[in-house]
């Protein structure tokens, strides 16, 4: 009977002390998980960071048309800037066709993400088409405020523009005063004039004499680039 007990008490000895052996380990396995787990969300939220970004919100100037799109400003843009080391996200949010009214419909979409700098080109299309200065002028005053609510922080630049003087003397003129005018009402930073060097040259300019060719791009890219730089470094 003592050995019985005695084999007993060691047994019970035993297992309690594996037992404890298994909570410890329970808990060894609970904290290295839980470590792993807070590891795992710092690296997370590292590799989430957002990166900065610039935004061009424009025509079929700024989309290209007619060419690839690698070939348009706005990716000759991202390519100077991944040139420099400047970590910066370029969308190109340029849409044939696009006019001021349409525009503003589109900025639920294109404010989906966050716009650090917004470049508007927009406004060509209603001068071709004679639009009411008024209601190009109202189109982008309010384009211009709801940016500003979506990111107060956000810098707008305005891209100038010019037509040609199909819609007479008078409107070509209160045109093209219409983006300096704005730009210096709402602080904008101002691109003068997008296509200076390259409007009115067939060389740089594709089969319709509006839409510039790749070379034509890269010298818009270059006057996008005199303001832009100074925004981004």
């Amino acid at each position: 009977m003592k050995i019985t007990n005695l084999s007993n008490l060691i047994l019970a000895i035993f297992c309690l002390v594996f037992l404890n052996s298994c909570k410890n380990e329970e808990k060894q396995s609970n904290s290295s998980s839980e470590e792993n787990t807070e590891k795992e969300q710092v690296s997370a939220e590292n590799t989430t960071e957002e990166v900065p970004v610039v935004l061009f919100f424009g025509t079929s100037l700024t989309a290209g048309l007619g060419l690839d799109t690698a070939e348009a400003y706005p990716a000759l843009i991202q390519k100077k800037m991944d040139s420099l080391g400047m970590d910066y996200s370029v969308v190109n949010a340029g849409l044939s066709g696009e006019t001021t009214a349409s525009g503003l419909n589109r900025l639920d979409w294109v404010f989906k993400q966050n716009v650090d700098i917004l470049v508007i080109e927009l406004g060509a299309n209603d001068g071709l088409r004679g639009v009411s200065l008024d209601e190009t002028r109202s189109n982008l005053e309010k384009i211009i405020k709801i940016a500003r609510e979506k990111n107060p922080e956000v810098k707008i630049i305005l891209a100038g523009m010019q037509i040609p003087p199909n819609m007479g003397e008078e409107y070509t003129t209160e045109f093209r005063s219409l983006f300096p005018e704005l730009a210096k009402e709402y602080d904008l930073e101002l691109i003068p004039f997008l296509l200076e060097g390259v409007a009115g040259d067939s060389k740089l300019n594709q089969q319709d004499g509006i839409h510039p060719t790749a070379e034509g791009q890269q010298i818009l890219a270059n006057n996008v680039w005199e303001v832009l730089k100074d925004d981004v470094q």
